[in-house]
């Protein structure tokens, strides 16, 4: 038995006006998932628990059944250990987004005050060598033995704090896009050190040649940073532990690819997978048959409608589920034909509405599909027809025991 999971991230959302007051899901053309669905178990499973923020970082440790009661610590360790950053026990790890700062429809140079707006949470959805540039710079101005910077993907970079402090409010920038400061900088022990680095980083990044070619271009300056998601390294049981068996993951953002590394997946590069709309859907596709040959599990993850849905972009949104569907599900359904017996996991990890333009907490819709013992739930795939199956899973870590059924029954046996 094979083993599949494909997470369209954010794909969940409300009924659009645009589209006929269908959701993205509904309005997709997704033959693939729809097919699966009616021949497979639709349901909704609830990966964000009581009390949690519904972020990424909390959804897919619950989805690989690991209890963010137990094992979360916050979003940016996880990142550190995609990037290769190794934390001591006193290091405090914070995700360092590069964004675009205005005030009065002008780019600010320095003040961070209330009245600064956050215009863009991505820095005008920077590339990676241009942010590795100014991120390198803020290491060098900033750096020491306390603090230091290091360059992730795009956007998403880490920096680091030795003996720093966690019990910090931090609200992340993709919450409040085109709105003011106000009430949203760090609040909390140590708050006065970081309003000071976001600071002194406005001043160097607002000047920097970098910003200048890119302002040239008619792009956004990336000339702010925003610091949230704190934490310390976690302890974190691999899979192979739990289930006996190996894995990989596929995935372009730096959250994902540490996830992967902490449950000890090969974390495999696919050539032009950007984490955004443009990534390479047909790539991710094809290298999760090239693992599928090796490894029992396969976990293969797109971050595009998440994306789309941050920028409020309807369309964008409705394509990325399309893409996926066609060429990461099709294309791995295609190469699977005749391949032997397999099981497939789709759903989302949380809603992110266009409307709203950031993260829902509600029950995602799921499919579960057996390529041996289908049960015909006859529906497709959208939020309507999952709430109204009648199955729920309360409980986000069982998921994954749902999907590993045949797996643990082996190892039980064996013992």
């Amino acid at each position: 038995m094979k083993y599949i999971v494909i997470v369209g991230d954010g794909m969940g959302d409300y009924p659009v006006r645009e589209l006929g007051d269908r959701t993205p899901l509904q309005a997709a053309k997704t033959p693939c998932m729809d097919s699966l669905a009616k021949r497979g178990v639709l349901g909704q499973v609830k990966l964000t628990p009581d009390g949690f923020y519904p972020g990424s970082d909390v959804t897919q440790l619950s989805l690989l059944g690991y209890d963010p009661a137990r094992y979360y610590t916050g979003r940016s360790p996880l990142e550190a250990a995609s990037i290769g950053v190794s934390l001591a026990p006193d290091d405090v790890a914070y995700r360092c987004n590069l964004v675009t700062l205005t005030r009065g429809g002008e780019y600010v140079s320095g003040g961070l005050s209330d009245d600064v707006v956050m215009e863009d949470y991505s820095g005008g959805h920077i590339g990676t060598k241009d942010a590795r540039e100014l991120i390198l710079s803020l290491d060098k101005e900033l750096g020491s033995d306390v603090f230091r910077f290091y360059p992730g993907i795009s956007y998403r970079h880490l920096f680091v704090w030795k003996g720093g402090e966690t019990d910090v409010k931090c609200t992340p920038p993709h919450d409040f896009t085109g709105k003011p400061l106000a009430g949203r900088l760090p609040v909390g022990k140590g708050v006065d050190v970081l309003n000071d680095i976001m600071e002194k980083a406005l001043r160097i990044l607002s000047f920097h040649h970098t910003n200048k070619i890119r302002t040239g271009r008619g792009e956004k300056p990336a000339n702010g940073i925003w610091l949230w998601g704190q934490g310390k390294a976690p302890k974190v049981q691999t899979f192979y532990s739990k289930y006996g068996l190996n894995g990989s993951m596929i995935a372009a953002v730096d959250l994902m690819r540490g996830i992967g590394k902490y449950a000890g997946f090969d974390v495999i590069d696919v050539p032009g997978a950007t984490g955004y709309l443009d990534t390479n859907y047909k790539g991710k596709g094809e290298y999760a048959l090239r693992e599928l040959e090796t490894r029992d599990i396969v976990y293969v993850h797109v971050e595009a409608p998440d994306e789309a849905g941050h920028n409020g972009d309807v369309r964008g949104k409705v394509k990325a589920i399309e893409e996926l569907d066609e060429k990461v599900l099709g294309t791995i359904l295609k190469g699977m034909k005749d391949k032997g017996p397999f099981r497939v996991l789709i759903l989302c990890d949380h809603w992110t509405p266009v409307s709203i333009r950031t993260h829902t907490p509600e029950p995602v819709p799921f499919i579960l599909y057996d390529s041996i013992e289908a049960t015909k739930s006859g529906r497709c795939y959208d939020e309507t027809n999952a709430a109204e199956s009648g199955v729920f899973v309360e409980d986000g870590t069982r998921l994954i025991d749902m999907l590993m059924e045949n797996a643990k029954l082996k190892i039980q046996k064996s013992k």
